[in-house]
């Protein structure tokens, strides 16, 4: 009986850490618009938009990976949160090229940007 008593206690120690850790993570949810781009255009072209929805989605079926540049000018490297993670470019292609708000948890490492994105829709024009 004791021996079970110390393992449910170790078990609810470990959960009780495991959520503080992840609360403690840095990331928040946030909700952020920009382009949805070809990673390697943005750092060798240096572009702050996409040159064409067709240019973003050939090199994203060639498997570059598409990113988000946001309005001020930050990259967010889309990513999955499951084990093993999924790319995300299958996500994000219908809306290559076009400027859109996602929303999701933002995660900052390093002066790196991710987003596990929850929702995508079109930007709303003005």
């Amino acid at each position: 009986m004791k021996t079970r008593i110390i393992q449910l206690t170790s078990l609810f120690a470990m959960a009780l850490i495991t959520l503080m850790l992840y609360a403690a993570s840095g990331k928040k949810s946030a909700s952020i618009e920009g382009y949805v781009i070809d990673s390697a255009c943005t750092y060798t072209k240096n572009l702050s938009k996409p040159i064409s929805s067709d240019c973003a989605k050939d090199c994203a079926k060639n498997g570059s990976p598409l990113v988000i540049l946001a309005n001020d000018g930050k990259i967010y490297w889309p990513i999955d949160e499951a084990m093993p993670a999924h790319g995300q470019n299958e996500k994000l292609l219908p809306h290559a090229g076009e400027k859109v708000e996602v929303s999701g948890k933002v995660y900052n490492r390093g002066g790196s940007h991710a987003i596990v994105i929850d929702t995508i829709k079109p930007a709303k024009t003005t």
